[in-house]
């Protein structure tokens, strides 16, 4: 039997010991399962409690079930939910069982998600935002996720791909009543007027500079500066725990230290650099290569250096710098260019959380307006902009050239739909996906 073709179970929940654990069967097999377990199959969509028992019947757990007979469930596929106790030794047993039944197998990371999508349920972009969903963090990924998981871009694909099909109808429409005088110039007319519309509403989807995919992976700082300024202790400070080891002694860290931030809603990576000074140690060396190296690439660069020295940032690349004077405690009436704070006390750190906070704001813009949000959606949404423009382009060389540019479009918005040719593609999106989901 092919493996699609097999039923499949696995935890759904969090890792035991656990109050309830679900356990989730799905496919044409788990009807026969819970008629093993427990001896009948429970009445639709109603919680129904009974005991699971073993191959020699003896009882694993008192357990509430509920089943969803196909095509009317997640997967599109008969499926059943167990709601055990989550002990380990309950959900081995239960494993046991299970795995002991022909035709019914553990499932792999994203299993249940890839037959909901193969059995038209949701589709490739619905599916992404479902495992993004998942993988959240923060208030402001989950509400992008969410939407995403509601159809923010398939429901606009779906829409934008009828209309290219229903533009290519009339091109086509005119090459075949091309020798009927004025006929073709009627049709090809609101052909090229659909197409035009269309190509500038997925150009501004494309022009909102990335914000849908940057949200997702989270805005990256960089704490830079000389040795012994204190940027262990403002990381620390910022993560609001011991993250990075804090010494008086130059040269303490040798590698990059990251951190994960939620910054009132927004994802952060705070990075923790080597000081950047000459040196002769070589470990120190590269950890100061690396140092440069990541800060240039980060989106701000927090320039910190104590009250008393030069503030002058030493990074290229084309990210801000903002200067950060710390240890004002020591130089209370010192020059205050930049920020002013003292990590080890606290000074000066609201107003810097709350400069932040406003940068991530600016930088992420207006979070509604990001439809895209992976690099995978962004391609086929350019190949789509860019076959809608050739055949603006090719249609004063005859109709044919442009209903094949609107048919490359549909193809591409295929794609991104997930509804043609993506096989190469579903192992690559479906094995990111946690098991039992």
């Amino acid at each position: 039997m092919h493996p699609r073709d097999q039923t499949i179970f696995a935890l759904s929940s969090g890792r035991p010991p656990s109050a309830i654990a679900v356990v989730r069967i799905s496919g044409r097999e788990a009807g026969t399962v819970l008629a093993k377990l427990i001896g009948k199959i429970p009445a639709s969509r109603r919680a129904t409690r009974a005991v699971l028992r073993d191959a020699d019947g003896e009882p694993i757990d008192d357990a509430i079930m509920l089943w969803f007979p196909a095509p009317a469930s997640a997967t599109g596929e008969d499926v059943a939910e167990l709601h055990v106790h989550g002990s380990r030794a309950v959900l081995a047993a239960l494993f046991e069982r299970l795995a002991r039944i022909e035709n019914v197998r553990a499932a792999e990371p994203g299993e249940f998600t890839r037959r909901a999508f193969e059995n038209g349920k949701l589709d490739l972009t619905e599916a992404e935002g479902l495992d993004d969903l998942i993988h959240a963090d923060t208030d402001r990924q989950r509400r992008q996720a969410l939407r995403q998981l509601q159809g923010l871009l398939g429901d606009r694909a779906r829409d934008w791909r009828e209309r290219i099909i229903a533009a290519q109808a009339l091109f086509e429409a005119g090459i075949d009543f091309s020798d009927e005088g004025d006929v073709p110039a009627a049709l090809i007319a609101p052909a090229m007027a659909k197409v035009k519309a269309l190509l500038g509403e997925i150009e501004e989807v494309l022009a909102a500079q990335g914000r849908g995919e940057r949200l997702r992976d989270g805005l990256v700082i960089a704490i830079a500066g000389p040795p012994n300024v204190g940027k262990s202790t403002l990381m620390n400070q910022l993560a609001r725990r011991e993250v990075a080891i804090v010494s008086p002694h130059a040269g303490t860290t040798r590698d990059i230290i990251e951190v994960q931030l939620d910054l009132e809603g927004y994802p952060v990576i705070v990075i923790d650099t080597a000081g950047i000074r000459e040196t002769d140690d070589p470990v120190e060396q590269e950890g100061v290569r690396r140092a440069r190296a990541r800060a240039a690439e980060a989106d701000l660069v927090l320039w910190l250096t104590d009250a008393t020295r030069r503030a002058d940032a030493a990074i290229a690349g084309h990210a801000p710098a903002w200067i950060v004077r710390n240890k004002i405690d020591l130089d209370p009436e010192g020059a205050r260019e930049g920020f002013a704070i003292s990590a080890s006390r606290g000074d000066g750190l609201s107003e810097l959380m709350a400069a932040l906070v406003r940068f991530a704001h600016d930088f992420f813009g207006e979070i509604e307006s990001g439809v895209i949000t992976r690099q995978r959606q962004r391609d086929l949404l350019q190949q789509t902009a860019d076959a809608l423009r050739r055949s603006l382009g090719a249609i004063d060389q005859g109709e044919e050239l442009a209903a094949e540019e609107l048919r490359i479009a549909a193809y591409a918005l295929g794609r991104l739909l997930g509804r043609v040719d993506v096989e190469d593609i579903l192992d690559v999106i479906f094995r990111e996906f946690c098991i039992g989901k």
